[in-house]
C-alpha cells in the first residue's frame, strides 16, 4: 500500500483522485471510486440546485461507506450560480472535503475550514498555488498545460510544474494533468507529488454516467484528438477534438468573440454528447491522455491495477537499476 500525507490527510488508502468533472461527477462513479479505496468528488454545479446536490450526496451515502468529497468550481458567468447556497448545503450534509477551483475562494474557504471541511485547491500555476496555501486551503491540486479542462495561460507541462511547485508548497499536493497509469503515479511522486488527480482516465470506466460510445472513442483515440478553444479570449480550455471544436479554434483565428461561438460551445450541448454518444453533439473535455487510456475497467480494478503496477516499478524496476559500486581490486 502507498501511504503518503495526502491519504492521511483525506482519510483514503490510495494517492488516487477523481475529481471533479462537469456532467460526470455524480453518485455512481463517485461512490465506485471511493469503495476502490480511491477519493473520489461530486460535482456540485452538475446538480442544477442546491437540493439537488443534496439529494445526490445522499445517493452516493447509500452506494458506499467510504469518504468521499464535493467539487464547487468558482468562475466568471453572466449570471453566477448561488454558491454560498451550494457551499452550505455541503457542509449542512457533513462533507469532509472538498476541492475547489477557479477565482478568489478565501470566502469559501474560510467557511470550509470553520466548518471542519479540508480544502483542496485546483491550481494551474506555482503562483496560485502559492496564494491558495496563504489562504489556509490543506492541499493543492496542481494542473499541467495536459489536462482536460482549464490548464490556465501559461503553458506550463507537469514535468515542469509539479516539481517546481513541490519546491515551493510545504502542504501536500496532487498532480492532475496527464495522468492514468501507474507510470504515471510513480513518476508523480518522484516529483514530489503525494498523489494523483485522474479525470479522463476514470470517464472511460465501467461506472462513468457517459454513453459507451464515448467511453469507446477516449480509447480509440491518441494524445493528439484535443484542441484548445477560447485562446484567444484567455480562458483556454482543452477539449476533445470534433467537429466544433475544430471550428471554433478556425472561427477564433478570424477574430469571433464569445458572442459568435456562444452556440456552439453551450453547456446544453456538452451535457448531450454524454447522453447520445453522438461525439461531434457538442464540445466536450478530454485530456491528452486518452493516448494512454486502452481499455474501460471497473473503478476498482482500475485503481487496484494502478498501485499494484506502481509498487511493482518502484520495488523491482527502480531498485534493480541501484547498483553498488565494485570495489577496486585489492593491489
Amino acid at each position: 500500500m502507498l501511504q503518503t500525507r495526502f491519504t492521511k490527510l483525506v482519510g483514503v488508502e490510495h494517492p488516487i483522485v477523481q475529481g471533479g468533472m462537469q456532467w460526470v461527477g455524480r453518485a455512481e462513479l463517485v461512490a465506485a471510486v471511493a469503495n476502490a479505496g480511491a477519493l473520489g468528488f461530486i460535482t456540485a454545479l452538475t446538480q442544477p440546485t442546491p437540493e439537488d446536490l443534496t439529494k445526490e450526496i445522499a445517493r452516493c451515502r447509500d452506494l458506499t461507506d467510504k469518504p468521499f468529497g464535493v467539487n464547487l468550481t468558482i468562475l466568471p458567468a453572466i449570471k453566477p450560480p448561488p454558491y454560498a447556497e451550494y457551499r452550505a448545503a455541503i457542509i449542512e450534509a457533513g462533507i469532509t472535503v472538498v476541492e475547489t477551483a477557479g477565482n478568489k475562494p478565501q470566502e469559501h474557504v474560510d467557511e470550509f475550514r470553520k466548518h471542519g471541511v479540508k480544502v483542496v485547491h485546483k491550481c494551474t500555476s506555482v503562483r496560485h498555488a502559492l496564494s491558495a496555501e496563504r489562504m489556509g486551503v490543506d492541499a493543492i491540486s496542481i494542473d499541467g498545460f495536459e489536462c482536460a479542462g482549464h490548464p490556465g495561460e501559461d503553458d506550463t507541462p507537469g514535468l515542469i510544474l509539479i516539481p517546481a511547485a513541490a519546491n515551493k508548497i510545504k502542504i501536500p499536493m496532487i498532480a492532475s494533468g496527464g495522468f492514468a497509469d501507474a507510470r504515471g503515479l510513480v513518476a508523480a511522486l518522484a516529483l514530489g507529488a503525494e498523489g494523483i488527480n485522474m479525470g479522463t482516465r476514470f470517464m472511460a470506466t465501467k461506472e462513468s454516467p457517459i454513453h459507451q460510445l464515448i467511453k469507446e472513442k477516449i480509447v480509440a483515440n491518441d494524445e493528439r484528438e484535443t484542441e484548445l478553444i477560447f485562446r484567444t479570449m484567455r480562458n483556454t480550455s482543452r477539449v476533445a477534438k470534433n467537429e466544433i471544436s475544430t471550428k471554433v479554434v478556425a472561427m477564433e483565428k478570424e477574430g469571433a468573440k464569445f458572442e459568435d461561438i456562444r452556440e456552439l460551445v453551450a453547456g446544453a450541448r456538452g451535457k448531450m454528447v454524454y447522453a447520445t454518444g453522438n461525439s461531434d453533439e457538442g464540445i466536450w473535455s478530454a485530456g491528452q491522455v486518452q493516448g494512454l487510456i486502452q481499455d474501460i475497467p471497473s473503478c476498482a480494478e482500475l485503481v487496484s491495477r494502478i498501485v499494484r503496477e506502481a509498487e511493482a516499478i518502484i520495488r523491482s524496476r527502480l531498485e534493480g537499476m541501484i547498483v553498488q559500486p565494485q570495489r577496486e581490486a585489492a593491489e
